[in-house]
């Protein structure tokens, strides 16, 4: 495995980036080469070819919002000496931390190394509050699902032919963007479960639907996975007492209907449908956690047949 620490990435990509950004709106506001030379710390060689266009720079840093934004609040404020060189640096720091919490610079390290595809790498989530706890351990639960989903005996045998997906919503969850899963979902190959990606809040719209509509019910269920509709797998929910829930396939207004079947019979541990025209019959687990649902699930999958 290839060791590469995020900071590379923001020395080798973003901080060209900026530069050639930052030389750019200076040039436009009227600034000389050489102060533009003097505020970056770069040569005025390094300006003139900024500001030509021969610079490269990494599309990804330049086109986000929040870099965008820090560069025109940079520029404005030395063009009209709101700000020093100091305060620049400040929101260049924060600039930083932005872009590493999930964004463009977190994306570009998990290409740079591919070892942590899969991982759910929380890394650079920033802070210590409530909120962001949370965040960070609702990702770190559904990378272990994910995970333990992989290398249980048989689980290749339910995923379905739209795949595979595992979420865990916050605890104050109100929308899918509150809900962490796998995007792209997980999926079987050549009898293997394969796990695409790390897992992102907003990466499932029906797993996560299941969850929201269950913990708006119960607040202790916040997590579901689901795989094909098995009748092997109800029958060994049945033989635990889970009774499971039949529930329409249908998409319209699914997640309000959803939360009055979970109203009117209580949220139960497997909610399954039977398909309808263009829709694959589905199975959810539901568990307290994405962990916890995965091993329910494991403890009702059939033995191979």
């Amino acid at each position: 495995m290839s060791l590469q620490l995020p900071s590379e990435i923001v020395v080798e990509r973003f901080l060209p980036t900026v530069r050639v950004l930052l030389a750019r709106a200076l040039d436009e506001r009227g600034f000389t080469q050489q102060e533009v030379a003097d505020r970056l710390g770069v040569t005025q060689a390094a300006v003139s070819r900024y500001v030509s266009g021969d610079a490269a720079i990494e599309s990804r840093i330049a086109e986000d919002p929040h870099t965008q934004r820090t560069v025109e609040t940079v520029a404005d404020g030395f063009e009209a000496g709101d700000i020093d060189e100091y305060e620049a640096l400040a929101e260049l720091s924060a600039l930083v931390d932005e872009l590493e919490d999930r964004g463009p610079i977190c994306a570009i390290h998990e290409e740079e190394m591919p070892a942590l595809a899969g991982l759910g790498c929380d890394l650079c989530v920033r802070g210590d509050d409530d909120r962001l706890r949370a965040e960070r351990e609702a990702l770190a639960d559904v990378r272990k699902a994910a995970r333990l989903f992989a290398r249980t005996e048989g689980t290749a045998r339910v995923v379905p032919n739209v795949g595979t997906n595992v979420g865990t919503a916050l605890p104050d969850a109100t929308d899918h963007a509150d809900v962490a899963a796998i995007p792209g979902r997980i999926y079987e190959m050549d009898g293997r479960v394969e796990v695409p990606a790390n897992p992102e809040f907003g990466a499932s719209r029906h797993v996560a639907g299941t969850v929201l509509a269950a913990a708006a019910v119960d607040p202790s269920v916040r997590a579901a996975i689901n795989v094909r509709t098995d009748d092997a797998l109800l029958a060994a929910a049945r033989e635990r007492g889970f009774d499971p829930l039949r529930v329409d396939a249908d998409y319209d207004d699914r997640n309000r209907r959803l939360r009055e079947r979970f109203r009117e019979d209580g949220v139960r541990p497997v909610v399954y449908h039977e398909g309808a025209f263009g829709i694959e019959p589905v199975t959810y687990v539901l568990g307290s956690t994405a962990v916890d649902a995965v091993r329910r699930l494991a403890d009702l999958i059939p033995a191979d047949r």
